[in-house]
């Protein structure tokens, strides 16, 4: 029997159109997973795309398919496939609906959360004025416009010398490392059409030794990532091919409180902002006729943070220990410590993509050198290494200080930031990694009695002893005076960078054992048992005071959780349907995108490199923070219980559950 033509037998080309569109669906999304973040990458807990990078592509056996069914019925396939790659542009054109409606939001949430009336302003400007008699805002403001496109200019063209003068140091080493990231990654970040739309002064922050302003940046710009051997010409014709981006950022400038307006003498006329003597640059940032750093913020306005402003927050914190280490060194300011932590942040992270531990000499211990060389040591017999890819600080805070007066005084900074980071092989290219949150605690140490240098203020990337630059030699001590430098005598110095679990159980341990020192000192003295002395980081139990609440309300934290439960999962080389169904379903009430959910279960445990151990005391501090997120609604149903029991067994930790969930 002769056979019958396609028309006759539709159902015989079914296969074809089931085929051709789950290609066009599975297509769609791949717009996304291209489409690398802007700027400083910085993953908001808000966010919902699918984050930078990775993703597997469309499944082999469907192209084969595709293939197939073009040669056996062109008549239907090809329409499809024009119909398809038309929407598709379409698609493309429109940047992702949901993107799009996603930008718009934060960039709504943005100008809420920026905010603020003209008699707050006026009242700023005003508190400026009573210091500073010749300040006004608007040339101030348009000093900013200005900044912010020769900044834009510089990154664009990857040298930032250019506005070196206006930085903080560790907005500068900010900058210079998240460039290094980025030829590393074989990328360039093109730029075009940049446009500032308005600049407003939204707060000011005044203390004993800075002012801060906060200004708002608003500013529209074409931005896209192309391939990093492209001439500035070519990829500023391939950013002006993509459609402009509003978005809105908070810029904090700092400077000394007595330092005065220098009209027409400034470091925006080409003039030492001290002695209005002519400023050539260079590697100094010193003047050579004064020696005046000029980007202490001691006499002029100095960059010393860039906040997205879906992350702006109006609040002062209070750091406990912050008053007793006065005592002992009045000038010590948060300005100037979380600059400096934050400095040592970005050193920490180039030192490792380089694999080059020599280069944190000069600003960490010897006991944290050497543990970080072990860790890379160790990735490299493996013919493996560590992965840092877009990364961004979100937040820089200090958590506390202690003062130590026999030995050496210790800070707790918490930094929140976000990388596509994890393990990768060597001399390969890294694999396709989801931006995941990270809060990690770094300790920095200095010797007790040594004093803050405010000569050099906000540039504290200097020798404490001669005021030099340091550069980034294998050697620890200064090369103009030789002073030793990464010892902790004289500034602040690295000693750990844990993560938050990690640091939570060790700060914990180290309190108890502090408790029974005092109380056995307090029995021998006088045969009582006093109250212990009082913990100022806050952690007397292994948990901060507010841990708890910032897990339920921070939603990059909630993202961070999933994300390691995810890997914990995945940590056996297989994820359960049970398990997998488990995990959307928290994404679906934690408000995480399930796509970046994917990428980690996909990643494995190489998204994090140091899983909890089972059984620990990291383990548990990670399970009560899910238990914790569980109980957010004051119950645990029948699904959350099975998560917690699922996640409890891969921690080790099934015997310790019911007494985390209580009668819930």
């Amino acid at each position: 029997m002769p056979s019958c033509s396609t028309a006759k037998r539709p159902w015989r080309w079914l296969p074809g159109l089931l085929t051709v569109s789950a290609l066009l669906v599975l297509a769609l999304p791949l717009v996304a997973l291209a489409r690398g973040g802007g700027g400083e990458h910085y993953t908001s807990g808000r966010d919902r795309g699918n984050g930078g990078g990775g993703g597997d592509g469309l499944p082999i056996w469907l192209l084969f398919d595709l293939i197939r069914l073009i040669f056996l019925y062109p008549k239907v396939t090809v329409p499809l496939l024009i119909i398809g790659g038309v929407a598709w542009w379409f698609y493309k054109r429109n940047l992702h609906p949901t993107a799009t409606t996603q930008r718009a939001l934060d960039q709504r949430e943005a100008e809420v959360r920026t905010e603020v009336s003209g008699r707050d302003v006026s009242g700023w400007v005003n508190a400026l004025k009573l210091k500073d008699p010749s300040f006004e805002l608007e040339p101030t403001l348009q000093k900013v416009r200005w900044l912010f496109i020769e900044l834009q200019k510089s990154w664009f063209r990857r040298d930032m010398t250019p506005v070196r003068p206006f930085l903080s140091d560790a907005t500068w080493q900010r900058f210079n490392v998240q460039l290094g990231l980025m030829q590393a990654q074989g990328v360039r970040d093109a730029l075009a059409d940049m446009k500032v739309l308005d600049v407003q002064l939204i707060g000011l922050h005044q203390t004993e030794w800075y002012d801060s302003i906060h200004v708002r940046v608003r500013a529209s710009i074409r931005d896209t990532d192309v391939p990093a051997n492209q001439t500035d010409a070519q990829a500023m014709a391939a950013a002006s091919k993509v459609a402009p981006e509003t978005f809105t950022e908070v810029w904090t400038f700092v400077r000394k409180p007595g330092a005065q307006t220098r009209i027409g003498e400034d470091l925006f006329q080409g003039k030492c902002p001290n002695c209005g003597a002519p400023y050539k640059g260079g590697a100094s940032n010193t003047c050579e006729f004064c020696n005046a750093v000029v980007n202490s913020g001691n006499y002029d306005w100095t960059l010393s943070e860039i906040t997205q402003g879906v992350e702006h927050v109006r609040h002062h914190k209070q750091v406990d220990g912050l008053m007793q280490a006065r005592a002992d060194d009045p000038a010590l300011n948060l300005e100037m410590l979380e600059d400096r932590a934050s400095l040592l942040f970005w050193k920490w992270i180039d030192a490792q993509s380089r694999n080059e531990t020599q280069r944190l000499s000069k600003v960490a211990n010897a006991d944290a050198l050497t543990k970080l060389d072990a860790e890379l040591g160790q990735l490299a017999k493996q013919g493996r290494r560590r992965v840092f890819l877009e990364c961004a600080v979100g937040a820089v805070d200090v958590r506390a200080l202690e003062v130590r007066p026999e030995s050496f005084d210790e800070a707790q900074v918490e930094i929140r930031w976000s990388a596509r980071m994890g393990i990768g092989p060597a001399n390969e290219k890294p694999p396709g990694l989801p931006t995941v949150p990270q809060r990690w605690v770094f300790t920095l140490l200095r010797r007790h009695g040594a004093k803050t240098n405010t000569d050099t203020g906000m540039s504290t990337d200097r020798c404490p002893q001669c005021n030099a630059p340091t550069t980034n030699s294998a050697a620890n001590t200064c090369e103009f005076c030789g002073t030793v430098l990464g010892n902790g005598e004289r500034d602040w110095v690295l000693a750990s960078a844990l993560p938050f679990e990690s640091w939570n159980v060790h700060h914990a341990q180290r309190t108890s054992r502090n408790a029974a020192r005092y109380q056995e000192a307090r029995r021998a003295e006088r045969g009582t048992v006093a109250p212990p002395p009082v913990d100022v980081g806050g952690h007397g139990n292994g948990q901060g005071h507010d841990d708890g609440d910032r897990v339920v309300t921070d939603v990059k934290e909630r993202e961070r959780l999933l994300y390691m439960m995810a890997s914990i999962a995945a940590a056996d080389g297989e994820v359960s349907n049970a398990e997998r169904r488990l995990l959307k379903l928290c994404a679906e009430r934690w408000s995480v995108s399930w796509a970046n959910v994917e990428m980690a279960l996909n990643a494995g445990p190489q998204l994090f490199e140091r899983l909890v151990p089972r059984g620990s005391p990291e383990a548990e501090v990670f399970l009560r923070h899910i238990v914790e997120m569980a109980l957010v609604d004051g119950r645990i149903d029948r699904k959350e219980r099975k998560m917690l029991q699922i996640a409890a067994q891969h921690l080790g930790l099934e015997e310790k559950l019911p007494a985390l969930i209580g009668d819930h």
